[in-house]
């Protein structure tokens, strides 16, 4: 008996091992005027990620912020979806993602660029874990379309790696071939 118990307590503890880091965006509140006054109602918009490279985001309504809060956060574990990094800091390639009348344009960037973006794709960003972005949100400025956007471009983010098991070929085959930069500079010097 005592053995069974343990292993619910090891199961338990084993799916709250995942820390997830999140991020309120946005609160709304609501009236509804009833014959004695009005009555107030909450809605929370909640983004929540691991910053390894899984996020989701969730709304909650409820009558307390609190509640509203946690229902968001409990939607945005239900919903996460995970997204190949490159080097873990930036995307492998740039792209659009839309949603209703929302338009973000998401670019990769070198090493030290930061996130430069707007409130709710930041939110998205930094719970992704991604450090280096460039990214514009054109349309819409509706915090809930643009977090839609923002995941659904990440939707379509593909790695090398996941192109190359996809067409069965090697990494190297689909990645553009770089010339070295020494060699160059060698025939330079050789050519003076």
């Amino acid at each position: 008996m005592a053995r069974e118990d343990n292993r619910r307590g090891n199961r338990r503890d084993r799916e709250e091992t995942p820390e997830f880091a999140d991020r309120l965006v946005a609160i709304n509140r609501v009236s509804k005027t009833v014959k004695g006054g009005k009555r107030f109602g909450f809605a929370a918009l909640v983004v929540v990620g691991d910053q390894k490279g899984r996020v989701g985001f969730g709304k909650g309504k409820a009558k307390e912020v609190p509640e509203a809060i946690r229902k968001a956060t409990e939607q945005a574990k239900r919903q996460m979806i995970r997204v190949q990094l490159r080097e873990g800091r930036t995307l492998h390639h740039d792209m659009e993602g839309r949603h209703g009348a929302g338009k973000v344009v998401m670019r990769t960037a070198p090493e030290g660029t930061g996130i430069i973006a707007g409130g709710p794709m930041r939110a998205v960003f930094e719970m992704l874990g991604i450090k280096d972005v460039v990214s514009k949100s054109i349309g819409s400025q509706n915090p809930y379309n643009m977090i839609r956007a923002t995941i659904d471009g990440l939707k379509k983010e593909a790695s090398p790696r996941s192109v190359a098991q996809r067409r069965g070929k090697k990494v190297a085959d689909i990645l553009p071939k770089r010339e070295d930069a020494p060699q160059e500079s060698a025939q330079v010097a050789e050519e003076a």
